[in-house]
């Protein structure tokens, strides 16, 4: 089956965040914490108990639709203070989603590089690509500007809330 270039499908940001690299470092690490940061996250919580490779936890997310998903998350890097990322899977032996920073130390401040990468499994977006075919590039780059809009979104909140 076709997916449109939902597979593959990338965006990112890069935010100069007005705190030290530590205290960045605790908030993208701070699942539990997205709900008060994030425009669609409204939950996360820790499965294990360390911040590690292979560590795991789940998220919920409501979308302006009212839909609503639930998924695990597995951590695939974590080098504390530098990088952080994850694959997010919803059922599947395989993830729909990677996600990660990476933090630059710039004394006080911060430049975290978030990106976010479509996968293989399947998910709303290859679903909303597949149904509205003819117009599957428009659906998928809506998404990537509204997933943008929502990391800068994220990141602020969580820099005035750190302050």
């Amino acid at each position: 089956m076709d997916d449109y270039g939902v597979t593959g499908a990338t965006t990112g940001v890069e935010v100069l965040v007005g705190l030290p690299i530590g205290a960045v470092w605790g908030g993208v690490t701070a699942i539990e914490r997205y709900g008060e940061w994030s425009p669609e996250c409204y939950y996360g919580g820790w499965l294990s108990g360390r911040i590690e490779e292979g560590a795991r936890f789940e998220a919920r997310n409501r979308f302006s639709d009212g839909f609503e998903t639930y998924v695990t998350c597995t951590v695939t890097v974590a080098e504390a203070p530098y990088r952080f990322g994850w694959d997010v899977y919803g059922g599947e032996a395989v993830p729909f989603a990677h996600w990660e920073y990476e933090l630059e130390d710039r004394g006080g401040q911060t430049l975290v590089r978030q990106t976010f990468s479509h996968g293989p499994g399947d998910s709303g977006l290859r679903q909303g690509a597949v149904e509205q075919a003819e117009r599957a590039a428009e659906v998928i780059q809506g998404r990537l500007d509204q997933l943008a809009d929502n990391m800068r979104t994220t990141l602020r909140a969580m820099e005035s809330t750190l302050s």
